[in-house]
Protein backbone atom coordinates (compact mmCIF):
# COMPACT_ATOMS: atom_id res chain seq x y z
CA UNK A 1 0.00 0.00 0.00
CA UNK A 2 1.59 3.09 -1.34
CA UNK A 3 1.95 5.86 1.59
CA UNK A 4 2.90 9.67 1.10
CA UNK A 5 6.25 10.44 2.32
CA UNK A 6 7.29 11.33 5.85
CA UNK A 7 3.19 10.98 6.42
CA UNK A 8 2.35 9.58 9.88
CA UNK A 9 1.01 5.89 9.36
CA UNK A 10 0.20 4.76 13.19
CA UNK A 11 -1.80 6.49 15.42
CA UNK A 12 -3.33 5.06 19.11
CA UNK A 13 -6.03 5.84 21.77
CA UNK A 14 -3.48 7.70 24.87
CA UNK A 15 -6.40 6.18 27.20
CA UNK A 16 -4.60 2.61 26.39
CA UNK A 17 -1.86 3.49 27.91
CA UNK A 18 -3.85 3.61 31.47
CA UNK A 19 -3.14 0.57 33.45
CA UNK A 20 -5.30 -0.52 36.37
CA UNK A 21 -1.88 -1.83 38.07
CA UNK A 22 -0.53 1.65 38.24
CA UNK A 23 0.07 3.03 41.61
CA UNK A 24 -0.71 6.47 40.66
CA UNK A 25 -3.33 7.85 38.10
CA UNK A 26 -1.18 8.58 35.04
CA UNK A 27 -0.86 12.10 33.78
CA UNK A 28 -1.42 12.88 29.84
CA UNK A 29 2.42 13.07 29.70
CA UNK A 30 2.42 9.35 30.97
CA UNK A 31 0.22 8.26 28.54
CA UNK A 32 2.10 10.05 25.44
CA UNK A 33 5.73 8.98 27.12
CA UNK A 34 4.30 5.66 26.95
CA UNK A 35 3.14 5.76 23.50
CA UNK A 36 6.54 7.22 22.42
CA UNK A 37 8.30 3.99 23.54
CA UNK A 38 6.41 1.59 21.42
CA UNK A 39 8.39 1.77 18.43
CA UNK A 40 6.41 2.72 15.14
CA UNK A 41 3.58 4.53 16.62
CA UNK A 42 4.39 7.87 15.24
CA UNK A 43 1.02 10.08 15.73
CA UNK A 44 -1.91 10.28 18.72
CA UNK A 45 -4.94 11.16 19.02
CA UNK A 46 -6.22 13.05 21.86
CA UNK A 47 -9.66 13.89 23.53
CA UNK A 48 -11.14 16.75 24.29
CA UNK A 49 -11.40 18.33 26.74
CA UNK A 50 -10.06 15.32 29.35
CA UNK A 51 -7.10 15.25 28.19
CA UNK A 52 -6.53 19.22 28.31
CA UNK A 53 -7.41 19.27 31.78
CA UNK A 54 -4.60 21.79 33.21
CA UNK A 55 -2.33 21.81 29.81
CA UNK A 56 -2.98 23.88 27.33
CA UNK A 57 -2.82 22.83 23.46
CA UNK A 58 0.70 24.29 22.79
CA UNK A 59 2.06 22.14 26.11
CA UNK A 60 0.95 19.19 24.61
CA UNK A 61 1.76 19.75 21.57
CA UNK A 62 5.16 19.81 23.12
CA UNK A 63 4.82 17.06 24.73
CA UNK A 64 4.04 14.79 21.71
CA UNK A 65 6.99 16.47 19.77
CA UNK A 66 9.34 15.48 22.81
CA UNK A 67 8.08 12.14 22.05
CA UNK A 68 8.89 11.91 18.61
CA UNK A 69 4.90 11.70 17.75
CA UNK A 70 2.44 13.95 15.64
CA UNK A 71 -0.74 14.94 16.44
CA UNK A 72 -3.06 12.92 14.05
CA UNK A 73 -6.21 14.70 15.51
CA UNK A 74 -8.31 15.40 17.95
CA UNK A 75 -11.72 13.49 19.51
CA UNK A 76 -14.53 15.35 21.50
CA UNK A 77 -15.98 13.42 24.47
CA UNK A 78 -19.33 14.60 25.85
CA UNK A 79 -19.79 11.64 28.26
CA UNK A 80 -17.48 13.08 30.78
CA UNK A 81 -20.00 15.43 31.35
CA UNK A 82 -23.13 14.22 33.28
CA UNK A 83 -25.14 17.69 31.61
CA UNK A 84 -24.63 16.19 28.65
CA UNK A 85 -26.39 12.40 29.36
CA UNK A 86 -29.56 12.61 27.51
CA UNK A 87 -27.50 14.78 24.03
CA UNK A 88 -25.19 16.92 23.02
CA UNK A 89 -26.68 17.75 20.02
CA UNK A 90 -30.03 16.50 20.28
CA UNK A 91 -30.73 17.68 23.73
CA UNK A 92 -34.11 18.87 24.74
CA UNK A 93 -33.01 22.05 26.65
CA UNK A 94 -31.45 24.84 23.90
CA UNK A 95 -29.06 25.71 26.43
CA UNK A 96 -27.75 22.55 26.96
CA UNK A 97 -27.29 22.40 23.24
CA UNK A 98 -25.29 25.33 23.00
CA UNK A 99 -22.78 24.54 25.48
CA UNK A 100 -22.14 21.24 23.42
CA UNK A 101 -21.49 23.57 20.32
CA UNK A 102 -19.23 25.85 22.71
CA UNK A 103 -16.94 23.34 23.58
CA UNK A 104 -16.79 21.47 20.42
CA UNK A 105 -15.61 25.17 19.17
CA UNK A 106 -13.26 25.20 21.89
CA UNK A 107 -11.83 21.86 20.74
CA UNK A 108 -11.48 23.10 17.13
CA UNK A 109 -9.98 25.76 17.95
CA UNK A 110 -7.27 23.87 19.88
CA UNK A 111 -6.87 21.36 16.99
CA UNK A 112 -6.28 24.03 14.48
CA UNK A 113 -3.75 25.95 17.34
CA UNK A 114 -1.79 22.23 17.64
CA UNK A 115 -1.46 21.96 13.51
CA UNK A 116 -3.98 19.75 13.17
CA UNK A 117 -6.21 19.72 10.66
CA UNK A 118 -8.94 16.21 11.47
CA UNK A 119 -11.83 16.30 14.89
CA UNK A 120 -13.70 13.16 14.97
CA UNK A 121 -17.09 13.66 16.55
CA UNK A 122 -18.82 10.26 18.20
CA UNK A 123 -21.90 11.43 19.56
CA UNK A 124 -22.55 8.41 21.83
CA UNK A 125 -25.15 10.21 24.01
CA UNK A 126 -27.22 11.63 21.25
CA UNK A 127 -29.74 8.60 20.59
CA UNK A 128 -32.76 7.22 22.71
CA UNK A 129 -33.38 4.31 25.29
CA UNK A 130 -37.26 3.77 25.01
CA UNK A 131 -39.51 4.21 22.17
CA UNK A 132 -41.78 7.53 22.59
CA UNK A 133 -38.58 9.01 24.04
CA UNK A 134 -37.40 10.91 21.82
CA UNK A 135 -38.86 13.66 19.05
CA UNK A 136 -37.02 12.20 16.34
CA UNK A 137 -37.37 14.74 13.53
CA UNK A 138 -36.46 17.60 15.70
CA UNK A 139 -33.60 15.54 16.87
CA UNK A 140 -32.87 14.84 13.62
CA UNK A 141 -32.52 18.57 12.54
CA UNK A 142 -30.89 19.72 15.68
CA UNK A 143 -27.91 16.99 14.79
CA UNK A 144 -27.64 18.29 11.03
CA UNK A 145 -27.81 21.80 12.27
CA UNK A 146 -25.37 21.39 14.77
CA UNK A 147 -22.81 19.71 12.30
CA UNK A 148 -23.26 22.97 10.15
CA UNK A 149 -22.15 24.65 12.63
CA UNK A 150 -19.36 23.00 13.68
CA UNK A 151 -18.46 22.57 10.19
CA UNK A 152 -18.60 26.58 9.09
CA UNK A 153 -16.56 27.20 12.65
CA UNK A 154 -13.00 26.74 10.81
CA UNK A 155 -13.90 25.44 7.42
CA UNK A 156 -10.05 24.88 6.92
CA UNK A 157 -10.45 21.40 9.20
CA UNK A 158 -11.73 18.14 8.59
CA UNK A 159 -15.52 16.83 10.37
CA UNK A 160 -14.93 12.77 10.58
CA UNK A 161 -18.31 11.48 12.09
CA UNK A 162 -17.67 8.09 13.98
CA UNK A 163 -20.34 6.33 14.31
CA UNK A 164 -21.58 3.42 16.46
CA UNK A 165 -25.48 1.55 16.82
CA UNK A 166 -25.48 2.63 20.91
CA UNK A 167 -23.74 2.65 24.20
CA UNK A 168 -24.27 4.97 26.23
CA UNK A 169 -27.79 5.35 24.70
CA UNK A 170 -29.61 2.02 23.83
CA UNK A 171 -30.26 3.55 20.02
CA UNK A 172 -27.99 5.80 18.56
CA UNK A 173 -29.19 8.36 15.88
CA UNK A 174 -26.49 7.20 13.51
CA UNK A 175 -26.02 3.72 14.09
CA UNK A 176 -24.41 2.72 11.13
CA UNK A 177 -22.75 3.98 7.67
CA UNK A 178 -26.51 4.94 5.94
CA UNK A 179 -27.80 6.86 8.34
CA UNK A 180 -24.35 8.46 8.58
CA UNK A 181 -23.47 9.49 5.00
CA UNK A 182 -27.35 10.79 5.05
CA UNK A 183 -26.83 12.99 7.33
CA UNK A 184 -23.05 14.02 5.69
CA UNK A 185 -25.80 14.75 2.49
CA UNK A 186 -28.29 16.72 4.48
CA UNK A 187 -25.46 18.57 6.31
CA UNK A 188 -23.89 20.05 2.72
CA UNK A 189 -20.69 20.61 4.15
CA UNK A 190 -17.53 19.71 2.13
CA UNK A 191 -15.09 19.26 5.20
CA UNK A 192 -17.61 16.42 6.83
CA UNK A 193 -16.78 13.14 6.08
CA UNK A 194 -16.38 10.11 8.06
CA UNK A 195 -14.25 7.82 10.49
CA UNK A 196 -14.93 3.99 10.34
CA UNK A 197 -13.95 2.16 13.32
CA UNK A 198 -13.72 -1.57 12.44
CA UNK A 199 -15.33 -2.96 15.85
CA UNK A 200 -18.25 -0.34 15.14
CA UNK A 201 -18.60 -1.69 11.80
CA UNK A 202 -19.05 -5.34 12.87
CA UNK A 203 -21.36 -4.81 15.68
CA UNK A 204 -23.45 -2.69 13.18
CA UNK A 205 -23.67 -5.86 10.92
CA UNK A 206 -22.08 -4.32 8.42
CA UNK A 207 -18.89 -5.87 6.44
CA UNK A 208 -16.04 -3.47 6.81
CA UNK A 209 -15.29 -3.27 3.38
CA UNK A 210 -18.40 -2.81 2.16
CA UNK A 211 -18.81 0.31 4.39
CA UNK A 212 -15.21 1.68 3.26
CA UNK A 213 -16.09 1.62 -0.17
CA UNK A 214 -20.03 3.23 0.16
CA UNK A 215 -18.01 5.96 2.94
CA UNK A 216 -15.42 6.71 -0.30
CA UNK A 217 -18.41 6.75 -3.02
CA UNK A 218 -20.59 8.96 -1.27
CA UNK A 219 -18.43 11.15 1.09
CA UNK A 220 -14.65 11.19 2.23
CA UNK A 221 -13.12 8.51 4.52
CA UNK A 222 -11.47 10.29 6.92
CA UNK A 223 -10.15 7.89 9.30
CA UNK A 224 -9.90 4.13 10.02
CA UNK A 225 -10.06 2.58 13.29
CA UNK A 226 -8.97 -0.41 13.75
CA UNK A 227 -9.31 -3.40 16.47
CA UNK A 228 -11.39 -6.04 16.53
CA UNK A 229 -14.32 -8.00 17.97
CA UNK A 230 -16.60 -10.47 18.30
CA UNK A 231 -19.55 -8.21 16.64
CA UNK A 232 -21.60 -8.06 20.01
CA UNK A 233 -19.94 -4.92 21.50
CA UNK A 234 -17.05 -2.72 21.26
CA UNK A 235 -14.56 -4.98 22.39
CA UNK A 236 -11.63 -3.15 20.99
CA UNK A 237 -9.43 -6.13 20.52
CA UNK A 238 -6.03 -6.58 18.98
CA UNK A 239 -5.94 -6.48 14.90
CA UNK A 240 -6.83 -9.33 13.22
CA UNK A 241 -7.17 -11.29 16.08
CA UNK A 242 -11.07 -12.54 15.20
CA UNK A 243 -11.84 -11.29 11.91
CA UNK A 244 -8.05 -11.05 9.89
CA UNK A 245 -10.11 -12.00 6.60
CA UNK A 246 -12.66 -9.29 6.68
CA UNK A 247 -9.21 -7.02 7.81
CA UNK A 248 -7.13 -7.87 4.80
CA UNK A 249 -10.84 -7.27 2.54
CA UNK A 250 -10.55 -3.77 4.36
CA UNK A 251 -7.04 -3.37 3.25
CA UNK A 252 -7.33 -4.09 -0.49
CA UNK A 253 -10.30 -1.90 -0.47
CA UNK A 254 -8.64 1.19 1.18
CA UNK A 255 -6.14 0.58 -1.33
CA UNK A 256 -8.63 0.74 -3.90
CA UNK A 257 -10.24 3.54 -3.15
CA UNK A 258 -6.63 5.66 -2.29
CA UNK A 259 -7.02 5.68 1.26
CA UNK A 260 -3.65 7.20 2.80
CA UNK A 261 -4.36 8.25 5.85
CA UNK A 262 -3.46 7.52 9.46
CA UNK A 263 -3.99 3.61 10.69
CA UNK A 264 -5.57 4.65 14.63
CA UNK A 265 -5.31 1.56 17.05
CA UNK A 266 -8.63 1.73 19.04
CA UNK A 267 -8.20 -1.15 20.92
CA UNK A 268 -8.30 -1.34 24.78
CA UNK A 269 -5.55 -3.45 26.71
CA UNK A 270 -6.56 -1.70 29.98
CA UNK A 271 -9.90 -4.13 29.80
CA UNK A 272 -7.83 -7.04 30.29
CA UNK A 273 -4.67 -5.83 32.20
CA UNK A 274 -2.41 -6.66 29.09
CA UNK A 275 1.00 -4.31 28.76
CA UNK A 276 0.07 -0.96 26.90
CA UNK A 277 3.92 -0.79 24.66
CA UNK A 278 3.22 -4.60 23.89
CA UNK A 279 0.09 -4.53 22.89
CA UNK A 280 0.58 -1.56 20.86
CA UNK A 281 3.73 -3.34 19.01
CA UNK A 282 1.81 -6.36 18.51
CA UNK A 283 -0.58 -4.06 17.12
CA UNK A 284 1.79 -2.89 14.24
CA UNK A 285 3.23 -5.98 13.95
CA UNK A 286 0.10 -7.96 12.98
CA UNK A 287 -1.31 -5.00 10.82
CA UNK A 288 2.28 -4.91 8.73
CA UNK A 289 1.50 -8.42 7.95
CA UNK A 290 -2.48 -8.05 7.04
CA UNK A 291 -1.50 -5.31 4.92
CA UNK A 292 1.54 -7.24 2.79
CA UNK A 293 -1.13 -9.53 2.43
CA UNK A 294 -2.94 -6.99 0.98
CA UNK A 295 -1.26 -5.37 -1.10
CA UNK A 296 -0.29 -8.65 -2.89
CA UNK A 297 -4.09 -9.48 -3.19
CA UNK A 298 -5.42 -6.16 -4.22
CA UNK A 299 -3.75 -6.53 -8.15
CA UNK A 300 -4.26 -10.10 -7.80
CA UNK A 301 -6.22 -10.76 -11.23
CA UNK A 302 -7.19 -14.91 -10.01
CA UNK A 303 -8.69 -13.30 -7.39
CA UNK A 304 -10.41 -10.56 -9.35
CA UNK A 305 -12.18 -12.97 -11.39
CA UNK A 306 -13.49 -14.95 -8.93
CA UNK A 307 -15.00 -12.14 -7.53
CA UNK A 308 -16.51 -11.19 -10.39
CA UNK A 309 -17.87 -14.30 -11.00
CA UNK A 310 -19.16 -14.44 -6.86
CA UNK A 311 -16.64 -18.18 -6.72
CA UNK A 312 -16.11 -17.63 -3.27
CA UNK A 313 -14.77 -21.25 -2.92
CA UNK A 314 -11.40 -20.39 -5.34
CA UNK A 315 -11.52 -16.29 -3.78
CA UNK A 316 -11.56 -18.28 -0.45
CA UNK A 317 -8.54 -20.69 -1.39
CA UNK A 318 -6.38 -17.71 -2.54
CA UNK A 319 -6.90 -15.30 0.13
CA UNK A 320 -6.04 -18.41 2.52
CA UNK A 321 -2.78 -19.33 0.31
CA UNK A 322 -1.53 -15.55 1.09
CA UNK A 323 -2.35 -15.86 4.34
CA UNK A 324 -1.64 -19.24 5.65
CA UNK A 325 0.63 -20.58 2.66
CA UNK A 326 -0.19 -22.90 0.09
Amino acid sequence: MAHRPNRARYAARLNAFKRASDAAKPTIADMIGAAGRVGGLDAADLNYPDHFEGHGAAEIGRMLGDAGMALNGLAMRYYTDPGFAIGAFTNPDPAVRQAALDVTRAGLDAVAEMGGTLMTLWMGQDGVDYAFQGDYGRMWDDTIAALQAVADHNPDLSIALEYKPNEPRAFALMPDVGHTLLAVKEAGRGNIGVTLDFAHVLYADEMPAHAAHLVARHSRLLGVHLNDGYGKRDDGLMVGTVHAIQTVELFVELERIGYDGVIYFDTFPDHGGLDPVEEARTNIRLTERLRSVAAGLAGDADLTAAIARQDAALSQRIVAAALYGA
